[in-house]
């Protein structure tokens, strides 16, 4: 069952109490909009109160100065109403995109606490839909709904106990088609409810499928499946288009049902009260302010149909969003963090770490230990799936370890605070990642940090060679994820970024796997001057890339089977014996083809 499907309630009232609870910062502006709604509400009552007294008694007479007065309070009631609906929509309109923006922000914070996982799990394109569509209802809600549906409610009780004071008789007749209403009114909730609920899941699916696409637009079009994406592309939009379709079917039938109810009770009236009126049992002028009530009876009657459907829209929506905002944040800021002693060391252990991705899963790493001092480079190796990316993770708190412990100068990374712990290791990563934006904010992330020190470190990794040909130098513009530039080019960016900020640990995930030789050695020859006193932990599946490093780790199955220099390890004949006569033979062919 699609996510999206799941989370379809009627109704819930722990929901809506949670939901205003984001009113209460603005509860002095709520209340002053529900003010000006009852006004306006009263405010209404007045015009039919005057036809009355214009009809039987202004008239009649032939008073002309009573009906000026009454003409003159009719335009003031008219321009109080106007001034008073202006101000309640600025103040609910304004009311909406605050809550709004409050929402949004409190999710987008949430989204960057949530672990590395959840985003695996989670398509994107779902996410954005959360963000943006799903806070948008809410923001109708607050805006159209929970302060508006005061008033109408206000202005039903007002009608209706207008018209039994004036005259109880003529008042039952117009409610006399009210349960026909009620009953018009229930079938369309439920069936409009269906159908935005289906709109709304259409919706994040065409996101997803949007997102990933345009994301993989290279691979798309490298295999020629242009065309088949435009076909699914096209089934999903005619699905988000036929769930719209429904619900102005149903549109269409509501209102014109609902109009032709008024219509009926209108009939109704002027037969029964004309009726009255010709024995004179009533007025003319009573019958005319009946006929107006009725009008304006029916009118808050089929807004509360459709805030009771914007209701249950915003439950969903809301579903789905604290469904995300309740998603536990995995990794845990410590209640009291520890700071590391100056000058930071840099030493990493390893202390008998077990890992595995969820409770149903096998084992990632199992019993790993291993201690990485300033100054050495511990290179991790062996085939894919055996765990050295997860050790990375764990070193960065992606993941925190179901057993054992990491330490940094003998403090439990845990007891760190993750902006402290992260500031000290510079990593570049096989999977980069660049911002749009120019080279420096690249460079940096608009993290404090020099624009001479973010040109150094260009430097030392040889990326001011292509920087410096750009047309803006460090100020030029990069597209969506640096698509203008080469991989190399990127990796020296990722590279030199990772350098700015000076780190005590360098972590290198196939660092210079994009790479052409020549920038593979210069690279290399920055990485051993900038290793000089650092602790460096290496991943690579290149045996070339580290064949200096202090300690190498070969790994497998989550098991370090062997570790020592690479020397130690070729006399041991063993695994990394193996990977690295493959690695030699794979390059020999290579020569031959």
């Amino acid at each position: 069952m699609d996510q999206d499907e799941a989370f379809e309630k009627s109704y819930d009232a722990r929901l809506l109490r949670r939901l205003l609870v984001y009113l209460l910062p603005y509860r002095g502006l709520a209340a002053l909009a529900v003010l000006l709604l009852l006004g306006g509400a009263g405010l209404a009552l007045v015009g039919p109160l005057l036809t009355q007294r214009a009809l039987d008694v202004a008239i009649p007479t032939r008073d002309t100065g009573l009906l000026g007065t009454l003409a003159l309070v009719f335009l003031g009631a008219l321009v109080l109403e106007f001034l008073m609906e202006y101000g309640q929509t600025l103040l609910t309109t304004y009311l909406g995109q605050r809550v709004m923006y409050d929402l949004r922000m409190q999710i987008f914070g949430h989204l960057q606490r949530l672990s590395i996982s959840y985003f695996d799990r989670n398509p994107v394109g779902r996410l954005m839909t959360r963000v943006t569509s799903d806070v948008e209802t809410l923001n109708e809600l607050f805006s159209s709904g929970v302060v508006t549906v005061f008033g109408d409610v206000f202005t039903l009780l007002a009608i209706m106990t207008m018209m039994l004071w004036i005259d109880w008789r003529l008042a039952l007749v117009t409610f006399a088609v009210i349960p026909l209403v009620w009953l018009t009114a229930r079938i369309f909730r439920r069936r409009v409810r269906q159908a935005f609920g289906d709109i709304r899941v259409r919706l994040a699916r065409l996101n997803a499928y949007l997102q990933e696409r345009l994301s993989g637009m290279r691979v798309v079009q490298l295999f020629g499946r242009e065309a088949d994406s435009a076909a699914r592309f096209a089934e999903l939009n005619q699905d988000h288009l036929e769930a719209h379709r429904r619900s102005i079917r149903i549109y269409a039938v509501f209102f014109p049902v609902v109009e032709f109810l008024t219509a009926v009770s209108m009939a109704l009236l002027l037969y029964y009260g004309g009726v009255r009126a010709l024995s004179g049992t009533i007025t003319v002028g009573v019958l005319a302010a009946f006929i107006q009530l009725t009008r304006r009876f029916f009118q808050p009657l089929q807004d509360l149909s459709e805030k009771f459907n914007l209701l249950q829209s915003a439950m969903a929506s809301s579903e789905r969003v604290f469904a995300l905002l309740d998603q536990p944040v995995t990794v845990l800021e410590p209640a009291e963090p520890v700071r590391l002693s100056e000058p930071v060391r840099g030493q990493v252990r390893f202390e008998g770490v077990w890992f595995r991705y969820s409770p149903d899963n096998a084992w990632v790493l199992r019993d790993v230990s291993f201690t990485a001092s300033p100054g050495q480079t511990i290179a991790l190796v062996g085939h894919t799936g055996a765990g050295k990316t997860t050790i990375v993770n764990l070193l960065l708190r992606f993941y925190d370890p179901d057993r054992g412990r990491i330490l940094i100068d003998g403090v439990d990374i845990r007891q760190l605070t993750t902006s402290d712990l992260r500031s000290l290791i510079g990593f570049v990563q096989q999977d980069l990642f660049l911002f749009a934006g120019d080279i420096h904010h690249n460079l940096t992330l608009d993290a404090p940090i020099l624009p001479e020190a973010a040109q150094l470190a260009a430097r030392r990794v040889g990326a001011d060679r292509f920087i410096e040909r750009l047309p803006d130098g460090y100020q030029h513009r990069l597209g969506e994820r640096g698509r203008s530039l080469s991989v190399g080019e990127r990796q020296l960016l990722s590279f030199a970024r990772a350098l700015a900020l000076d780190p005590a640990i360098l972590v290198l995930d196939e660092a210079t796997s994009s790479v052409d030789a020549e920038a593979e050695g210069q690279i290399q020859r920055a990485i051993a001057e900038l290793m000089s006193g650092r602790t460096s932990l290496v991943v690579a599946h290149r045996l070339s890339t580290i064949l200096h490093a202090d300690e190498i780790l070969v790994l497998q199955h989550g098991e370090i089977r062997e570790r020592g220099s690479h020397r130690e390890l070729l006399d041991q004949q063993g695994l990394y014996h193996r990977l690295y006569q493959l690695q030699l033979r794979g390059q020999e062919e290579r020569k031959i083809a």
